[in-house]
């Protein structure tokens, strides 16, 4: 029983080890951007810029921004942000949209030119940023933001 529980604990030659790691996201350094409690303005074009990571190998990045007006929560950041009025949302921002990410990257760092409209509603929003590994581990990034 023993010899047979050692065998099957071996891996045999040539077998691919299994990636069981979440993929991380970077937003720490300091041109990493944006930051927790950051202000962005409308009509303003900014470069969204974090580190990604994956002990394997990447997979794809997708980015949601959208209204917090109503302060419900799924930040992953410790610091909390000063929050204007809970309000009814008239005309939003609401950005989902993927990115790709170059085949068998480690870490890589993104930079994704993103443009915010003149014509939506100010206030508090999220930044949702979703890393995928290859292997299929997603890693979530929560950022509250506040859109002038």
């Amino acid at each position: 029983m023993l010899s047979v529980l050692c065998l099957s604990a071996c891996k045999k030659e040539g077998e691919k080890e299994i990636d069981t790691e979440y993929p991380t996201i970077d937003v720490s350094a300091e041109n990493a951007f944006p930051k927790q409690c950051g202000t962005l303005s409308r009509g303003e074009r900014f470069t969204f810029r974090a580190l990604l990571n994956d002990n394997a190998a990447l997979g794809s990045l997708s980015i949601d921004i959208h209204h917090n007006f109503d302060h419900h929560t799924h930040s992953t950041e410790v610091e909390t942000c000063t929050m204007d009025a809970i309000k009814a949302p008239v005309k939003p921002f609401l950005l989902i949209q993927s990115y790709s990410i170059p085949a068998d990257q480690r870490s890589y760092l993104m930079e994704q030119q993103i443009t915010i409209p003149t014509d939506i509603d100010p206030g508090d929003y999220h930044f949702m940023i979703r890393l995928t590994d290859k292997e299929g581990w997603q890693t979530i990034k929560g950022l509250s933001i506040k859109i002038k």
